[in-house]
């Protein structure tokens, strides 16, 4: 006897239902500002039934302020697009559609932009909201847009660790979606900051305290320093002062993890307590174990050497100034700062577009240094090279990190000097980017010249370039 199977339409899935009308909702928000009134009266619907609050639909009110009144959902922020362990047996439905409104407001509060003038609280809203959208994708607030939140989760490479968004069963890999994200939240932070009468909000000391110093807005300081004065330039200068501040702790914590030089045994070791080799003096005196007394009499003591080779390097950098690389003019002038305090490092600082300008005297102090560059301009790298090419003095203790996008006006004639630095037996450095994103151009020209010479371009997180500079210098 033959069975016969009738075939069935699937129930529809409540729960996959209400995710697609939660994310319907943001996807109309995203490309129009106009209400659509069944998707907002639907995803309420929604969210009162899954027992979180109307809040999170409206478009005018922060993550912040989200959570000040519901504390308990900052938790919920928190890792909200990383990847959950794999569970046994069925999946919790009720929880994906959770995370999927939770997700849809953080989403639609930073990518949602609107037109006209933005204003200082405008401004702070949005780092705020940016600040838990990294946080949902595992990042430290900033991580992502600007490295101030701490140093990156994932290694010298610089990428982060991979993360999905959890949202609707199986998470995908985001690993290569989100340091693409990092360069979109900076463009949408200096659109706003570009939106800004940033003069006026400067030059009002309350307005001024509102704002949170960033990469976008430091290069909007920069470029407009020469403009400002009194009340507006103390305040930018502070501004400045504490995005360096906040850079320079992280970027320190990277420098200080490399060792500090091989072990120097021509120098003998000192004899003090601290010293001591107890474990090897005990071996090297086992021959004096008297075993009717079990005692062990020491006739030497053996002390460890703690003396390390410290040859005196000179770290010359050069950076390009001109407007495409202000994130390498930053994070270069604070790292080239940093190794100006280590002992036995020379470090000399040039600045240049169309003219070089020699930073040396203040490159211990990025604030300073800052203030004395000049951003915007062309690009001619010869200038630049005249200055760094004199300080070459010892060429095996010297390394020459050049810092640009290498787009030159005079191509051979720079990258001729450059492969004579390389061959004199200096370590050259071409770095096309140092960015806390990674993004930039490098001149195809000059990076396949690059490589063929031996020497790469470095581009990328900032992270590369410090691994790089710890191996010459220790």
């Amino acid at each position: 006897m033959t069975e016969h199977t009738t075939g069935r339409t699937p129930e529809p899935d409540p729960y996959d239902n209400r995710r697609q009308v939660l994310y319907w909702r943001l996807l109309a928000r995203l490309f129009d500002q106009e209400e659509q009134p069944s998707l907002e009266s639907a995803s309420l619907a929604v969210v009162e039934d899954i027992g979180l609050p109307s809040a999170l639909l409206d478009p005018g009110a922060s993550v912040d302020s989200v959570v000040q009144r519901h504390p308990e959902l900052a938790a919920e922020f928190d890792g909200l697009m990383t990847p959950e362990p794999e569970a046994d047996g069925a999946r919790d439905r009720a929880a994906e559609v959770r995370r999927a409104a939770l997700a849809s407001k953080v989403l639609l509060n930073v990518f949602a932009s609107r037109p006209g003038t933005v204003t200082a609280e405008q401004l702070a809203r949005w780092q705020s909201d940016a600040g838990w959208l990294e946080r949902a994708l595992g990042c430290r607030p900033g991580e992502l847009r600007g490295g101030r939140g701490g140093a990156n989760r994932a290694g010298a490479g610089g990428g982060v660790s991979p993360t999905g968004t959890g949202i609707g069963g199986p998470t995908p890999d985001l690993s290569r979606l989100i340091p693409a994200i990092g360069p979109e939240l900076g463009s949408i932070e200096a659109g706003l900051v570009k939106r800004m009468h940033l003069r006026e909000v400067l030059a009002d000391p309350q307005l001024a305290s509102r704002l949170t110093p960033s990469m976008s807005l430091i290069e909007q300081l920069l470029r407009d320093k020469n403009n400002l004065s009194g009340v507006a330039l103390a305040n930018a200068k502070a501004l400045i002062r504490r995005y360096v501040d906040e850079v320079t702790e992280v970027l320190r914590t990277q420098v200080e993890k490399a060792a500090v030089g091989e072990l120097d045994r021509s120098v003998p070791p000192k004899r003090v307590f601290r010293n001591l080799d107890l474990d090897r003096t005990i071996w090297k005196n086992l021959t004096n174990w008297d075993p009717e007394e079990e005692r062990l009499y020491v006739d030497r003591l053996y002390y460890r050497h703690t003396s390390r080779k410290t040859t005196p390097q000179r770290l010359i950098v050069v950076v390009d100034q001109s407007g495409s690389m202000v994130d390498s003019m930053v994070n270069c002038t604070i790292l080239a700062s940093i190794f100006a305090g280590l002992p036995k490092v020379d470090v000399h600082l040039i600045a240049y577009d169309t003219q070089a300008l020699d930073l040396t005297p203040w490159a211990h102090d990025p604030f300073e240094t800052l203030l004395r560059t000049k951003l915007g301009g062309g690009t001619d790298g010869t200038v630049a090279m005249a200055l760094a090419q004199p300080k070459i003095a010892e060429p095996r203790n010297t390394v020459v990190v050049w810092i640009s996008d290498f787009y030159e006006w005079r191509t051979d004639e720079l990258f001729e000097s450059m492969a004579a630095i390389h061959r004199s037996g200096a370590k050259f450095i071409p770095v096309g980017s140092v960015t806390s994103s990674g993004r930039g151009s490098v001149n195809p020209w000059f990076r396949e010249k690059f490589k063929d010479l031996g020497t790469p371009v470095i581009s990328g997180h900032i992270k590369k370039l410090v691994h790089e500079l710890k191996t010459f210098l220790t």
